[in-house]
C-alpha cells in the first residue's frame, strides 16, 4: 500500500518567520515528523511568499500579508514535502516579485509546486512527482483557488489558477483538461487542491459538496480542500475522498476561543494502484510555529468532533488510540 500525507495551511511568515531564527528547520514539525516520514509522499498547501522582497500588495486592500526569509525553505525540506499547493490567497501578499522569488526557491530545493505561475498556463500546469524506487508511484496535483481574484494570472502576468467554484460547462470542462493532461504525464494519483471559501466554516455548503463530487466524478482521486482554518468532515464519493477542508498546520494565527483553530489534523491516505484503503487522522495541536500530536482532553475533544463531523458525510471513522482510522473492507 503506498501512502499520501497532507497537511492544510503551513505559514511560515511573520511569528513563525522570527521563531525560526532560534529553531532548527525540523523543530516546527514536531513529533509529527516520523509520521510524514513514514508517507511515501507529502503535500502542504503553503500560505506565504518566500521571499527577501518587502513591498507588500499594493492594488488592493488585504488585511494580512505573510512573507517568510527565503531561507525557510529548510523547514519544508526537514519534513521532506514533495510538492507545495501556491493556489491560495496570500502567495502574492508580496506582489509578482514575491510569487517568483518563491518559484525559485522552491525549485531550487526540489520541493514541485502548482497552482501559480509566471503566467496563467503555467499556473494551471500540473505537478508531477514520484517515489524514489525502480517501480515508481506518480502523483499529480492540481491546484485551483476561488480567493483574491486579483491574485490571477493572466497569459502574461504571473498569478494564482484562480477558479470559481461553479458546475457551469467551461468551469468542468477546465477540470477535465487538466486532470486529463495529468494522466497523460503518466500520474496514477490526480489530486484537486483546492483554496476555496471562507474562513471558520465548519461544514461544507450543499453547492460546494457538489462541486466536489462533480470534481471527482470527471476522474480525480482526492478532492484535497483548504481555507478555512478548520478540518472539516470527509466523505466518501466513488470510493475516492473528498477531504473537504484540512485545516491549518504550522502558524502563527490568533486562535478563535470558539472554533479552536490551533486544534487540526494530519491526513494520511493508503492507495493500493487508485483504490482508496485507508484513511488515517492524526490529531494534533498547534502553537506559534509549532504543530504538536495531541494527547489528552485535546486529543479526545478533536476525535469526537471529527468523528462526528465524518459521520454526517456518511464516513464511519474509528478510534485508534491516538488517530482515527477509517478502512476498506
Amino acid at each position: 500500500m503506498r501512502t499520501l500525507a497532507l497537511t492544510g495551511d503551513v505559514m511560515l511568515g511573520r511569528g513563525v518567520n522570527e521563531a525560526l531564527k532560534s529553531m532548527r528547520p525540523a523543530d516546527p514539525w514536531g513529533d509529527v515528523l516520523p509520521l510524514l516520514a513514514q508517507a511515501d509522499l507529502r503535500i502542504v498547501n503553503l500560505e506565504c511568499a518566500l521571499t527577501a522582497h518587502e513591498q507588500p500588495w499594493s492594488r488592493g486592500w488585504k488585511m494580512f500579508n505573510f512573507r517568510a526569509d527565503p531561507e525557510t525553505v529548510e523547514v519544508l525540506k526537514a519534513a521532506r514535502i514533495d510538492a507545495c499547493s501556491l493556489a491560495n490567497n496570500h502567495t502574492l501578499d508580496f506582489e509578482e516579485q514575491g510569487l517568483l522569488d518563491t518559484l525559485q526557491v522552491l525549485d531550487a530545493a526540489g520541493i514541485l509546486h502548482a497552482g501559480a505561475g509566471v503566467n496563467a498556463q503555467e499556473a494551471a500546469q500540473p505537478a508531477l512527482f514520484e517515489t524514489r524506487e525502480s517501480t515508481p508511484w506518480r502523483v499529480a496535483m492540481l491546484a485551483f483557488t476561488d480567493n483574491e481574484p486579483g491574485f490571477a494570472a493572466q497569459s502574461d502576468r504571473p498569478g494564482t489558477n484562480f477558479m470559481e467554484v461553479a458546475t457551469d460547462d467551461a468551469t468542468l470542462a477546465r477540470i477535465a483538461s487538466g486532470i486529463a493532461q495529468a494522466r497523460e504525464q503518466g500520474a496514477d494519483l490526480v489530486v484537486f487542491s483546492n483554496h476555496w471559501g471562507a474562513n471558520f466554516i465548519e461544514r461544507p455548503s450543499p453547492a460546494f459538496r457538489n462541486f466536489a463530487r462533480r470534481v471527482i466524478e470527471l476522474g480525480a482521486d482526492v478532492y484535497y480542500g483548504h481555507s478555512a482554518h478548520l478540518c472539516q468532515g470527509i466523505e466518501l464519493h466513488q470510493g475516492k475522498p473528498i477531504l473537504y477542508d484540512t485545516g491549518d498546520f504550522i502558524d502563527d494565527y490568533a486562535v478563535h476561543p470558539l472554533m479552536r483553530n490551533d486544534r487540526s489534523c494530519l491526513f494520511r491516505l493508503g492507495f493500493e494502484e487508485r483504490e482508496l484503503r485507508k484513511i488515517e487522522l492524526f490529531p494534533v495541536t498547534l502553537s506559534v510555529a509549532q504543530v504538536a500530536l495531541a494527547r489528552g482532553a485535546e486529543l479526545d475533544d478533536i476525535c469526537q468532533r471529527m468523528t462526528a463531523l465524518c459521520r454526517e458525510l456518511s464516513t464511519p471513522l474509528v478510534r485508534q488510540g491516538d488517530r482515527l482510522a477509517w478502512e476498506k473492507n
